[in-house]
């Protein structure tokens, strides 16, 4: 293959930048926002999540999303999810994500981008950083003590 069509494949494989689409939000109950721009925007079935999102939730609320690569994410009551980075070539599956959970409960099941190199995963609270090795897990933040 020659180098300037080898170099043309690569500048239109598909990425997600800031901006553009990450995924979508497949459920939402109870109090839940996205946080865009400083606006914060109701949380709906079918909306957008886009990179540097936040996600809020309420003493009763929940979301689900369901990023491109097939990442699924569910915030518990009284979260905050914050999307980083999300970028992602749905030819090769190749690419990052980053997201920081900065209080309540998430849950993950890792899609696409873990399974090809799991090392361009990571989620964080404020009191650790984690890498990705498995498919599926929980992270609790900030949960006030008794």
């Amino acid at each position: 293959m020659r180098p300037a069509v080898a170099l043309l494949m690569l500048s239109l494989a598909p990425l997600t930048l800031a901006g553009e689409a990450a995924g979508t939000i497949k459920i939402s109950r109870g109090d839940a926002h996205i946080v865009r721009g400083g606006q914060q925007l109701p949380a709906t079935p079918g909306q957008h999540v886009e990179v540097s999102d936040s996600i809020l939730t309420g003493s009763d609320g929940t979301v689900g999303i369901t990023l491109n690569d097939d990442t699924r994410l569910t915030a518990g009551p009284d979260s905050t999810l914050e999307l980083r980075r999300f970028v992602f070539d749905s030819t090769t599956h190749q690419g990052s994500l980053d997201a920081s959970v900065q209080r309540g409960s998430l849950s993950v099941i890792s899609g696409k981008i873990a399974k090809a190199s799991p090392e361009a995963v990571s989620f964080s609270s404020p009191s650790v950083t984690l890498g990705v090795r498995g498919t599926r897990f929980i992270i609790k933040a900030g949960q006030e003590e008794n």
